[in-house]
């Protein structure tokens, strides 16, 4: 269960830092401008929008024995594919479109929430003292 929990955090982590660092920061995309002006929000905001996705990837690190970010993220994801079928749905069927990004990522998201039921920690220890 740790190793599907690490795969799960590691990969979603990847996802958002990638989906954030390029084609938003590094080389912005002509797609990610269309849709962030079609949900109404400046396309000057598009940087910002990716170092939140780079801080949201890194988050999935940093906050790694909390269980309720795959919950999160599971959120998160399904606005996100609201947002792009409500005011953007020509993507919906593109070639590496948000449907597959969105639900893959929501599909990691509850593997990783229910691996990281019963992930060991050294704050449930059994040990007993020495008699």
């Amino acid at each position: 269960m740790t190793l599907i929990h690490a795969f799960s955090r590691v990969f979603i982590a990847f996802i958002w830092a990638w989906q954030g660092f390029f084609p938003k920061l590094l080389f912005p995309s002509a797609d990610e401008t269309i849709m962030l002006s079609a949900a109404g929000a400046p396309i000057y905001l598009l940087p910002t929008v990716g170092v939140v996705e780079v801080v949201f990837g890194l988050l999935c690190l940093i906050l790694w024995r909390w269980r309720g970010f795959f919950i999160l993220n599971c959120l998160v994801m399904l606005a996100a594919l609201l947002e792009v079928a409500l005011r953007s749905n020509s993507y919906l069927f593109a070639a590496f479109n948000p449907v597959t990004l969105n639900v893959g990522v929501i599909g990691l998201s509850l593997v990783g929430y229910l691996s990281g039921k019963d992930l060991p920690s050294a704050a449930r220890c059994l040990r007993r003292r020495s008699q």
